[in-house]
C-alpha cells in the first residue's frame, strides 16, 4: 500500500465518521434512495435556492463507501449552482465508471479518495447512490418537493 492509499483511506474514514451533513433539511427536494442488494438505504435533502444549491444533507445507513461518498457529495455541492452540481456528478461517474483522471475543483478535491472504488466493481453502487440519487433531483424540473423510492 502506497502513500496516497494511506491519505486516501483516512479521507474516507474521516468523511464516513464526520456527522455534519446527516441530518433532515425541511425546506428541501427529498428522495430516497436504496442498493437492495448490499442494504445501503439514504434519503438524499437537496435545498435548492435561485439555481444554487443552498444546503446538501442525507439521513440513512450503509457502507462506509456509500456514507463518506454522500458527505463528499454535500460539501462539494453547497453553494454551486444546479450547473455546477450536474457538471460534478458527471465527472464522479466518470471517475468510477469511464475510468476518467479526476479533476475536481480544489473546493472538492476530497473526492479524489474514491477513486479507488473504480478498482472494485461490487462497490461502484455505493460510492454512486447519493450521486444518482442527486442526479435524479436536480433534472427534476417541477420544482416539488417529493420523495420517492428508487
Amino acid at each position: 500500500m502506497n502513500l496516497n492509499e494511506d491519505l486516501y483511506r483516512e479521507i474516507i474514514l474521516d468523511h464516513y465518521k464526520s456527522k455534519k451533513n446527516r441530518k433532515r433539511l425541511a425546506e428541501a427536494k427529498h428522495l430516497e434512495a436504496a442498493n437492495p442488494s448490499c442494504g445501503d438505504d439514504i434519503d438524499l435533502y437537496l435545498e435548492v435556492k435561485d439555481g444554487r444549491i443552498a444546503d446538501a444533507a442525507f439521513e440513512g445507513m450503509g457502507c462506509s463507501i456509500c456514507l463518506a461518498s454522500a458527505d463528499m457529495m454535500c460539501d462539494a455541492f453547497r453553494g454551486k449552482t444546479v450547473e455546477e452540481a450536474k457538471a460534478l456528478i458527471d465527472k464522479f461517474k466518470g471517475m468510477l465508471t469511464r475510468n476518467e483522471e479526476p479533476s475536481f475543483p480544489d473546493e472538492a478535491a476530497d473526492l479524489e479518495a474514491m477513486q479507488g472504488v473504480a478498482k472494485f466493481p461490487l462497490r461502484i453502487k455505493c460510492a454512486l447512490l447519493a450521486w444518482t440519487t442527486a442526479h435524479q433531483i436536480v433534472n427534476d424540473d417541477t420544482g416539488s418537493k417529493e420523495t420517492q423510492s428508487s
